[in-house]
C-alpha cells in the first residue's frame, strides 16, 4: 500500500495513493487531478457521465438511480460479457458543490456492509486534490475491501475518469 503523504505538492497528478492503517476502520484515498474541481465535481455527479469512468473498463456500469441531494439515493450496476451482475447503492447525505460529497457505498452481493464515504475537492489552482475516505463500520469490513482488489480497482476508476476529463 502506499505511504500516506501530507503534503498536496507531494501528489503526482495521475497517481492514486491509498492508505490504511492497520487496525483502523477507515480507508483514504487521494488523487490529484488536472482539472479545476468544478469539472471534476461535475463529472462525479453527472449520470450521463459517470458510466463512462466508474469501475473497472471491462464491466459496462449502468445508472439505474442517481439523486444528488440530500436524501437522495443511488444505484448502479454492472454487467460482465457473460451476463453477470453486480450491483451497488447508497444515500447522499451532502451534496455541497464543489467541495464534498458525502454518501454511503453498499456492494449489494454482500449485503449489509455499509460505508460512509466522504469526497473532499480541495482547489489547488486549477487542479484538484480528491481525497475519498472510507469509514467501515468495522475493521473485518474495511480489511475485506482491501483484499477484495480495492487499490487496483479504485486506481483503474480514477485512471478512467482522468482520460474522461482530459476530453471533456
Amino acid at each position: 500500500m502506499a505511504s500516506q503523504v501530507r503534503n498536496p505538492k507531494e501528489i503526482s497528478v495521475g497517481r492514486t495513493n491509498l492508505v490504511a492503517e492497520p487496525g483502523k476502520q477507515e480507508v483514504v484515498v487521494t488523487r490529484l487531478f488536472d482539472v479545476p474541481r468544478e469539472r471534476l465535481f461535475k463529472a462525479m455527479t453527472d449520470p450521463s457521465l459517470v458510466p463512462q469512468w466508474w469501475g473497472p473498463e471491462y464491466l459496462n456500469t449502468v445508472v439505474d438511480k442517481m439523486e444528488v441531494e440530500p436524501g437522495g439515493t443511488w444505484h448502479f450496476i454492472q454487467q460482465d460479457q457473460d451476463g453477470n451482475k453486480y450491483a451497488f447503492h447508497g444515500v447522499y447525505h451532502q451534496v455541497a458543490s464543489p467541495e464534498r460529497l458525502v454518501y454511503t457505498f453498499e456492494y449489494e452481493g454482500v449485503p449489509g456492509h455499509v460505508a460512509l464515504e466522504t469526497c473532499t475537492f480541495e482547489d489547488l489552482g486549477g487542479k484538484t486534490l480528491l481525497t475519498d475516505q472510507l469509514v467501515f463500520q468495522s475493521v473485518e469490513d474495511r480489511d475485506g475491501m482491501l483484499h477484495s482488489g480495492m487499490e487496483d480497482g479504485q486506481d483503474a476508476t480514477w485512471s478512467r475518469l482522468d482520460a474522461l476529463l482530459a476530453k471533456l
